[in-house]
């Protein structure tokens, strides 16, 4: 699509609730006909890995409410410090996750795969954190910073997420 309008995103963070916006927003883009590349770095390079095992912490996460009862419940962050907490927390997710029937990260990452979605992992992130490639996604690409500002400097559309 040489033509296509493009969006480029620079994903940074990787726990589960940080997981699905660039995935949502790279699957819908692409099945609108843009073209979409991420670009992962940093903790966001963890939802690269092909043995995923993301959490949710409900530290520093003060809009963090939680249907519960018929009413939405806020997690305070005194009760986040307690020891087990983030373990509820992801639980308590992942189980409105399967119950709404929002697709997993595993399915849209999938998703983004055949939907050609330009997904390069950080090289500087990989070397300072010590992954290996075959412990990440097939058919990535691995750049750094200067191949994300080339394409994002020519794309329509630039997100930080």
């Amino acid at each position: 699509m040489e033509n296509a309008k493009s969006m480029s995103m620079i994903v940074t963070k990787g726990t589960l609730d940080w997981a699905y916006p660039p995935f949502i927003l790279a699957t819908t883009a692409a099945s609108m006909g843009l073209n979409v590349t991420l670009f992962f770095t940093f903790y966001g390079l963890t939802l690269l890995k092909k043995k995923l095992d993301l959490k949710v912490t409900t530290l520093g996460n003060a809009a963090m409410e939680m249907p519960m009862m018929g009413m939405h419940i806020a997690m305070p962050n005194l009760v986040g410090a307690m020891p087990g907490m983030d373990a509820m927390a992801t639980g308590m997710m992942k189980n409105l996750i399967k119950k709404k029937g929002v697709a997993s990260i595993e399915e849209l990452r999938e998703m983004a795969q055949e939907a050609e979605v330009r997904m390069i992992a950080c090289q500087m992130t990989m070397d300072l954190f010590e992954y290996k490639p075959e412990e990440m996604l097939d058919g990535l690409e691995y750049a750094g910073a200067a191949t994300y500002i080339e394409n994002a400097t020519k794309s329509d559309i630039n997100l930080f997420i």
